[in-house]
């Protein structure tokens, strides 16, 4: 077990070990969409690369998802299977629209899972930002 700032350093070093591995500008927040974002999330059991939904207004959101899940086959396409949410609850209690891939039985606190995060990550991302690029005027035209 580690202690606090002990696991605070070592997600510091994970997040830049992966920056380092893979330089590259990632979409994350520049979808030109508010309220819309891809993110990498990393603990002690799993990893995460998804497209979260923010939007306050439910109708916007609900607008968007639809949108990306009726092109599910095509995502599934450049990703792989992967899970879906219209009314996912943050740990702050914040509803959101959720699409995500995940991978277990890896550690953002074992550094001898990192390089299979970083591909996991990596290989994932790109197929995300891929299909956004191709279908990004559909997506937008709400």
């Amino acid at each position: 077990m580690f202690s606090k700032q002990e696991a605070q350093q070592l997600k510091k070093e994970f997040w830049t070990a992966f920056g380092r591995s893979f330089p590259r500008k990632w979409i994350l927040y520049d979808t030109k969409i508010k309220d819309m974002a891809f993110k990498f999330s990393a603990d002690n059991k799993k990893v995460e690369v998804s497209l979260d939904i923010e939007m306050k207004d439910e109708i916007f959101r609900n607008a968007y998802y639809e949108k990306i899940w009726s092109l599910e086959d095509i995502l599934k396409d450049f990703i792989g299977d992967f899970q879906k949410e219209e009314h996912f609850t943050l740990d702050n209690g914040k509803i959101i629209s959720r699409i995500w891939i995940e991978k277990h039985n890896v550690s953002i606190f074992n550094k001898n899972t990192w390089q299979e995060i970083f591909e996991f990550f990596v290989d994932k991302m790109d197929g995300f930002e891929r299909f956004y690029y191709e279908y990004e005027d559909f997506i937008k035209d709400i």
